[in-house]
């Protein structure tokens, strides 16, 4: 991922922490300074290690690389900008995952548009066997998404991310609609 950058000039160069002795022979700091310039981009990376973690600051392949890390599957075909919102929402997104209030999130995080769910779930206990479900007798969940003007979105993926997220027995429609 990261490669050597020419030119790149490391904060610590090796030289200065060499004995006085070692620091006046040149093959000694042409050597130490061959290090210098290989150890350079490690040495960046890890002062800047926040913002590589930070997925609104980190360069865009190691944006990807940081959604494999938290176990997030992005599309290449999204843009940089909705890549770093996926990622920045993944922790979010994996805590809500199985809820309705977790697949309106992601929907709207893929389509960027407005998610109206309507499902019949609902949950209740009780102390007497046999007692009645909340909810309808058949589960259902439609899903509605209103799409900025201009805006595109592959349906066949949108269809195939709801059914990967929603219960398997659950089963759902999607309406895909323009502002």
């Amino acid at each position: 991922m990261r490669a050597a950058v020419v030119g790149l000039d490391t904060p610590y160069p090796i030289g200065t922490l060499l004995p006085a002795v070692f620091q006046e022979d040149p093959v000694a700091m042409r050597w130490t300074g061959a290090l210098d310039e290989v150890l350079a981009p490690a040495v960046s990376t890890l002062d800047c290690l926040a913002a590589y973690t930070d997925p609104m600051l980190a360069p865009g392949d190691f944006v990807r690389w940081l959604a494999g890390w938290l176990g997030t599957v992005l599309d290449e075909n999204w843009p940089l900008d909705r890549q770093r919102a996926a990622v920045a929402h993944s922790v979010l997104l994996h805590r809500l995952r199985g809820t309705a209030e977790g697949l309106r999130t992601l929907v709207e995080l893929v389509t960027g548009g407005e998610v109206e769910l309507a499902e019949s779930g609902g949950v209740s206990w009780s102390t007497v066997p046999n007692t009645p479900l909340p909810g309808e007798a058949v589960p259902r969940l439609s899903v509605r998404v209103t799409l900025p003007r201009s805006a595109s979105v592959d349906v066949t993926a949108l269809e195939e991310l709801i059914a990967a997220e929603k219960p398997a027995h659950v089963p759902h429609g999607l309406e895909v609609v323009e502002r």
